[in-house]
């Protein structure tokens, strides 16, 4: 019996996915298990496998177009049999028994189940009221453009983002729009299309901004002794038939892994309830990728050592930059570091990532002139933190215990190694 393969849920804040490519073409044989396709959700790209077995009879989804998580996308059947039934145009909703979200620009806007007819105007087939993407309906209305008369190319004749765009262009589409554009000219305006990722981190973001009440304190950390032990550190492991290299990140990571086991009330989360205190550390470590920021977690930091934390950190880094980590890779962090030293910044002040209630920014490692303990002016290598802070969970008092334990494991570095 004929089935449809519906848009799934690949993350816990998937609303919905982007077709990225089909990895069959209509009418080719599906193995159940088989890999068919590739999904974008809001933080990776993921493999959507084959529930069964099969001929994958239609496409629904072309690539390139997003569907919200339930949608039909596709339909998997014998050879010869009909699918005339699924593939009559009726709505479909990823919230079963109630009406979903139909805020403009934002994700789990219903989606039809099926193409209809090309050709048709939206206002032909649902009435007045137009059956359009929340990114075209944007795009449209910056550039002017009434929907009423357009045509969908969508699922279920539905206006999309290129359909848009030829609009404005004057000319009819004739593939989908790559995801990238050319770089502007030089004084010429550009409407860039909006990921998944960057859509979500926006929300969340603004959801924290606008309902954590945030407050940050600072302090200066003297790295003298960490650059020297580093050093020493590194020497032996060079030596090491498969040699390996500590990060000055490594430190921060272990540093404040261990300050938060030592000051277990920041790592903590607002809940409706109470206040939830999480027996583990899982430390979240912010990592930049072309479109965005996703933060991996390092499971249980709080009980591992040094190279342990550098080789997890590593690796999940360059799976995150990939698009490849596991929903659980990068879910249920209980605070989170983010550094931006690299890029020469000095000091930041980072934006909680709830439900957390802390985040540590790390800045730039300088030399500056410093008075020693005996009044004399030297070189000093100093570096700035600073903790973005829930007031609701993190008082100023507990903020500053905190920061100050972090201060004494870095400036007294050989206890991260015990």
């Amino acid at each position: 019996m004929a089935k449809t393969i519906t848009m799934p849920q690949l993350s816990p804040s998937m609303a919905e996915g982007r077709l990225v490519a089909w990895r069959k073409k209509e009418g080719e044989p599906i193995e159940e298990g088989e890999v068919i396709a590739e999904i974008e959700t809001d933080k990776a790209v993921m493999d959507l496998e084959a529930f069964e077995s099969g001929v994958l009879r239609k496409i629904l989804l072309p690539e390139g177009e997003r569907a919200a998580v339930n949608t039909p996308i596709a339909i998997l059947g014998s050879a010869d049999e009909p699918i005339e039934n699924l593939l009559a145009p009726k709505a479909t909703s990823p919230f079963p028994g109630a009406s979903p979200p139909a805020a403009e620009g934002k994700p789990g806007s219903p989606a039809q189940a099926a193409p209809v007819e090309a050709g048709i105007p939206a206002t032909e087939r649902e009435g007045e009221r137009v059956k359009a993407s929340p990114l075209a309906k944007k795009i449209a209305a910056e550039g002017g453009l009434p929907l009423s008369g357009l045509s969908g190319s969508g699922p279920g004749g539905r206006i999309v983002k290129r359909d848009v765009l030829q609009a404005l262009a004057g000319s009819r589409p004739a593939a989908p729009a790559p995801p990238e554009r050319a770089p502007a000219a030089a004084g010429e305006e550009q409407l860039l299309p909006v990921s998944l990722m960057r859509e979500q981190i926006g929300a969340r973001l603004l959801a924290s901004k606008t309902s954590i009440p945030h407050y940050y304190l600072e302090i200066e950390v003297d790295a003298s002794r960490l650059l020297a032990l580093r050093a020493e550190i590194n020497e032996a492991l060079a030596a090491l038939p498969s040699p390996e290299k500590l990060s000055i990140n490594d430190f921060f990571l272990k540093a404040t892994a261990e300050a938060a086991r030592r000051v277990p009330e920041v790592n903590a989360s607002w809940q409706e309830k109470g206040i939830r205190r999480f027996a583990t550390v899982d430390l979240a470590v912010a990592v930049a990728v072309p479109d965005g920021l996703i933060t991996p977690v390092i499971r249980r930091a709080h009980e591992k050592s040094l190279r342990q934390l550098a080789q997890e950190a590593k690796e999940l880094a360059a799976r995150a930059r990939e698009r490849k980590l596991m929903p659980e890779e990068y879910t249920g962090g209980t605070l989170t570091l983010s550094n931006l030293g690299m890029y020469g910044i000095e000091s930041f002040a980072a934006i909680i990532n709830p439900p957390q209630a802390l985040i540590l920014a790390v800045g730039a490692l300088t030399k500056k002139p410093v008075v020693d303990d005996q009044d004399r002016i030297v070189v000093g290598h100093r570096v700035r933190l600073v903790a973005s802070c829930d007031h609701r969970i993190v008082d100023g008092a507990l903020g500053a215990r905190f920061l100050q334990e972090i201060k004494r494991l870095l400036e007294q570095p050989l206890g991260l190694l015990l």
